[in-house]
Formats: structure tokens, sequence, C-alpha cells
């Protein structure tokens, strides 16, 4: 990587098969047309050695770990629980073995987990984000990464919400907060 660059790392949030694939209630409906731009997003990180980063959502089979807002759905159909299908990180982005993967309790990539330790420890001071979906996990990852200071890219055409408008309307607010939203191919162009 260029050494003028800002050192960088991308995460990549709860592209898990529950939340891609239809048939759970978490499923979003934007995630699997993401699936291109993140693999190229991916790849070109790996290229200029960006680390890469899978943020994974996890809960108990017994319930005890879900959020009072999303209880009364797991109860009836179970999602992201370890050990199942649908807690997997989809085939298409299946982490490479110098990869990392964090487990978060919530909805943002730093509440109650290691991840600040490792970025700063790398020495990373942008995060671009990718994955889904916006008006949380996105959405909440993006407030405490500038909250602890560092510097965001949300790369737009690798983030999903179950509709545009969900979309468009999060993307102004995260601009707002200070974040800079951009596509893959803008964020490409800067790293030649």
């Amino acid at each position: 990587m260029n050494e003028q660059k800002t050192a960088q790392a991308l995460l990549i949030i709860d592209m898990q098969n529950d939340f891609v694939h239809p048939g759970t209630p978490v499923h979003v409906a934007g995630a699997a047309a993401t699936v291109p731009v993140i693999r190229k997003l991916r790849e070109s990180c790996r290229k200029y050695a960006v680390p890469v980063f899978h943020i994974i959502r996890s809960y108990s089979a017994d319930g005890l770990t879900v959020e009072r807002t999303r209880l009364a759905d797991f109860r009836h159909t179970p999602f992201v629980v370890p050990g199942t299908h649908g807690a997997e990180i989809i085939g298409e982005l299946t982490p490479e073995a110098d990869e990392k993967t964090v487990i978060k309790p919530r909805y943002s990539a730093f509440f109650q987990t290691n991840l600040d330790l490792m970025l700063k420890r790398l020495g990373v001071e942008r995060v671009l984000v990718s994955g889904t979906q916006y008006p949380n996990c996105i959405r909440a990852t993006v407030t405490d990464a500038l909250s602890l200071d560092y510097a965001v890219s949300v790369i737009t055409d690798a983030c999903s919400a179950k509709t545009e408008a969900v979309a468009a309307a999060n993307i102004l607010d995260m601009r707002n907060l200070g974040a800079e939203c951009i596509t893959f191919a803008e964020w490409e162009s800067r790293q030649r």
C-alpha cells in the first residue's frame, strides 16, 4: 500500500445466509444484489494489502442473547444460531485464511467486541464499511467508528437495506454525521 495513504481496513458486515437468502425473519431484500460488488471490493482490498474483517451476528439457541426488539421473531423462527447454515457467511464471501472474523452481539461491530483493539494494533485510521443492513448494523457501526475517531467510507453499492428509500435516508444521515459515502469505483480509483 502507498505510504501516503491512510491505513484502511474493510468491514464486511452480516453477510450471513440468514440475512442474504430469503426465508427468515431477518432476510434483507437488497443484500444478495450487493454480493458481486463486495467480492470485487474484497479482491481489491486484498490486492492493496488492506486487511479484511468479516463481522457476523450470533445468537444463542436459547434466545438469551437476542435483543428485545427481535426476540418475538427469534422465538418463532430462530436465526443466526452458531452451527446452523443460516449463521454461516455466504459461500461467495467465505473468509480467506488471513481474514479475521469478529462475532458481535448487537448492531455495532464495535459493541462488546475486540474490533477496535485489532484495528488500532494494525494502525488503521479509516474503515471501509460494506454489508447489510443500513438502518441497523451499518449505521450503528458507522456511528461508533466515528465516535472512536476513525475516518469512515461507506461503500454505498456494497451495502444494502430492505428498500432503496431506507438506504437513501440512511446514507443522508451518515453523511450528515461525517461519514464519506462513495461507490466502489470511486474508492478503487483512489488506490492506484
